[in-house]
């Protein structure tokens, strides 16, 4: 591991765009592409997303955590809540199943996620949780150095 963050905050909508922000920070460290921080931020903002709309149902009170390791130019991600769970996780990623239709949402929050990184993972548990893991390696662009 070269290095390593973990960022907790209560399951409200406007702490998506905290989340956001601490992993570009995080990332930047790679010299990432526009295109890669643009994607990486997308799953990162799907993931906090579902646990704070549907994990908790924007309670406001449970927990989200965002935990990110750097491993030479892979950055895998873990974002947990201890909220409702997935009581039927392959359906659940399914696209365009939403359990919130009166919501208006589109279904699509894991299949963005699957395009995007190189691995995800989602594990759940009814009542207990869910946690979304997921990496993607990072093609850094340098810059030439100019003698």
């Amino acid at each position: 591991m070269d290095n390593e963050m973990t960022l907790s905050f209560v399951a409200l909508s406007e702490n998506e765009s905290l989340a956001r922000m601490a992993i570009t920070s995080f990332v930047a460290q790679l010299d990432p592409t526009i295109d890669e921080l643009s994607e990486f931020k997308t799953i990162v903002s799907e993931a906090v997303s579902n646990a704070i709309i549907h994990g908790y149902d924007e309670d406001g009170k449970g927990l989200v955590t965002v935990h990110a390791v750097r491993e030479g130019d892979i950055i895998s991600v873990a974002v947990k809540d201890n909220g409702k769970g997935i009581f039927d996780v392959k359906k659940a990623m399914e696209p365009l199943f939403t359990s919130k239709a009166e919501m208006e949402r589109s279904g699509m929050g894991f299949t963005i996620m699957e395009s995007f990184a190189d691995n995800l993972q989602v594990e759940s548990e009814p009542n207990v949780g869910t946690v979304v893991t997921f990496s993607k390696k990072f093609y850094s662009v340098k810059m030439p150095q100019i003698s």
